[in-house]
């Protein structure tokens, strides 16, 4: 992703470091269906747990029976 993208889903944050403010992207767990559209976000710690995105995707699976 690029800066553009990541700055609209709010994925960059700013560091002020004293004199200089620096941007890094954060930690982020995106969970896309199968259209292709965002269902879920999770940022920073909430973003390190893969039972998160995990169910999140079961309760989609569950809405779309196939």
């Amino acid at each position: 992703m690029n800066r553009k993208v990541l700055t609209q889903y709010g994925i960059m944050k700013k560091y002020d470091l004293k004199v200089d403010e620096y941007q890094w992207a954060r930690r982020t767990t995106i969970v896309v269906d199968k259209e292709g559209k965002i269902q879920h976000i999770e940022f920073d710690a909430s973003a390190v747990n893969p039972n998160n995105a995990v169910a999140v995707c079961t309760g989609l699976h569950s809405k779309h029976p196939e």
